[in-house]
This record gives C-alpha cells, structure tokens and sequence, in this order.
C-alpha cells in the first residue's frame, strides 16, 4: 500500500483505482461501525457513508496521500463533516427541524422513537471544533474514535502514538469535551 502512496504522490492517476478496492472493506468496517451508534432512524447506510466519503476525498482524482495516516486521518474528517452535515440538514426548517417532536403515544401510532439526538451531534461538533484550536493533536484522535470508529490502538497506530499514549490522550479528551458540551448546553 505504500506504493500506491508512493505512485499516487507522483501524480499516477490509475493508483488512486488500485488504492480503492485495498481501503474500502477497512473504510466500510469503520463507517458500520460509526453507523451502529446511531439512531434507529438514520437513513444514510454505512455503504453511502463510505461512497460520500471517497468522493470528497476525491474519487478517482486522489490527492498525494503522504501515507496510510494522512489517508485514514482524512478519511475519518470527511465521515465526520458528513454525519454533522445529515444532522443540519436533518434539523433545518424545510425539513421540520423546529417543529415539535410528538411522542408515539399522543398520535396513536406505535413508532420507534429515535435514541439519539442531532442536537447532541451538534454540541460534539462545536466543543470539538474548540477543542481543535486547543490541542489538534488530541482533537484527530477523538475523530478516529468517536467518528471513524477505530479502537485506541489503531488509532494511536494512524497517529503514530503508543496506545498508552492514546488512552492517556482520549481520557484528558473526554473530560475536557464534557466540560465545553455542558458549557455549551448553558449558553
């Protein structure tokens, strides 16, 4: 896989097609992954996660990917963007965004009522975004976790960090994101 980096630094075009079918079942085990945390009424699949992702990342025009953690770091930024573009867009008014939500026994009906809550996304998104400026590296670890679903050792791996390093790191990034989505919940 380092020659297809290699290659594709250098601008060789048909890399980029050899480099898909190596990355896509580890793209889609992570994308599952992220997708199983989900609420019961998401409607993007893992496989759609997956398609979207590689072609932000630029689909058969590749970028000269330094290595495996410069691809995978970017991966993990472009499921992110859009799990948080879904929710915007799931919230917006044209989509009943600030309508108010009825439980499934007022309406008579017997609907699964989703567990998670694209608020909540977008509370991660703006304390992680605050949490960028203060450490980046910690901020990239928390998005290998939490939005591409990588283990602490394999990110640490992508990061080039001991996982002691990594579990050390993702304790401090916790606690200081819990302190800013509290925060942020006040505001």
């Amino acid at each position: 896989m380092a020659l297809l980096f290699q290659r594709l630094e250098h601008g060789d075009a048909s890399a980029a097609e050899q480099l898909l079918p190596l990355v896509y079942d580890e793209l889609r085990r992570l994308a599952a992954h992220k997708m199983a945390h989900e609420a019961p009424g998401q409607t993007l699949q893992p496989t759609a996660l997956v398609h979207e992702a590689w072609l932000r990342l630029g689909g058969s025009n590749q970028p000269a990917w330094q290595n495996r953690a410069h691809f995978f770091g970017a991966a993990a930024e472009s499921m992110r963007r859009i799990l948080i573009d879904n929710a915007r867009r799931k919230r917006a008014l044209k989509h009943g965004g600030d309508l108010a939500k009825v439980s499934a026994d007022q309406t008579g009906f017997d609907l699964a009522q989703p567990t998670a809550n694209d608020s909540e996304l977008l509370l991660v998104h703006e304390a992680l975004a605050a949490f960028e400026t203060h450490d980046s590296r910690k901020a990239e670890l928390v998005k290998l976790k939490y939005f591409a679903g990588l283990t602490l050792e394999e990110a640490g791996q992508v990061l080039g960090i001991s996982e002691r390093t990594a579990k050390r790191d993702w304790a401090y990034a916790r606690a200081w994101l819990f302190n800013e989505v509290q925060r942020l919940r006040e505001t």
